[in-house]
């Protein structure tokens, strides 16, 4: 519906309206984990915080600290690149309100697993806000590497170290709600990756 029922500012363009996959370096060290498609962002444009508030605030910091080659994500054919770095979601299609069911978390694991099966470098996940880092946690209980969950509470620059080697870090999600009430500021993010390129070694 939302591909048909557009913004008014992007009424003539054509919505990508799939489900969104994740881009970057697939020599990528740092995993960086959202929680869906941003309803006139990723799922207008494509590509995962690309032509919403999120990555507007999101790019110019992953650019100041070498992640990104630009500092702005308007479409897929921008020429923005990112070095060191994957970006996915856990949920691949805009869900409801911009909170995704159990059920849906679930339909995609899969495609997360997959996705992170092929990143063979990876030395840390940026999970973006708690429902991504819930998600991720769900993900390694799938799979073995943790028993449970509740050794691992969210938090804005919470780590933790996982038996897989893996670092886990957390961050508030870039939305204009943490964003725009200074929930969440660029010093605060910036800390995040800062953080993330010492454990990667980058």
């Amino acid at each position: 519906m939302l591909a048909v029922n557009k913004r008014a500012s992007y009424r003539d363009q054509e919505y990508w309206s799939k489900p969104v996959p994740g881009f970057g370096d697939e020599r990528a060290r740092v995993l960086i984990l959202g929680l869906a498609p941003g309803a006139h962002g990723a799922n207008r444009t494509g590509r995962p915080f690309t032509g919403d508030g999120s990555g507007d605030f999101m790019y110019p910091v992953l650019h100041e600290l070498g992640f990104a080659s630009r500092d702005r994500a308007i479409s897929r054919e921008d020429g923005l690149r990112l070095k060191d770095a994957w970006i996915c979601s856990v949920v691949r299609c805009a869900p409801p309100g911009d909170k995704p069911a159990p059920q849906e978390i679930r339909n995609c694991a899969a495609h997360l697993s997959d996705e992170l099966n092929g990143l063979r470098r990876l030395r840390v996940v940026v999970c973006l806000g708690k429902i991504a880092f819930d998600g991720y946690l769900a993900h390694l209980v799938a799979d073995g590497t943790i028993a449970r969950r509740s050794a691992y509470s969210f938090a804005h620059g919470a780590e933790y170290g996982l038996p897989n080697g893996l670092r886990l870090l957390a961050s508030y999600h870039p939305s204009l709600r943490n964003t725009n009430t200074g929930r969440l500021n660029k010093a605060m993010f910036a800390r995040v990756f800062v953080r993330a390129r010492e454990i990667a070694g980058l």
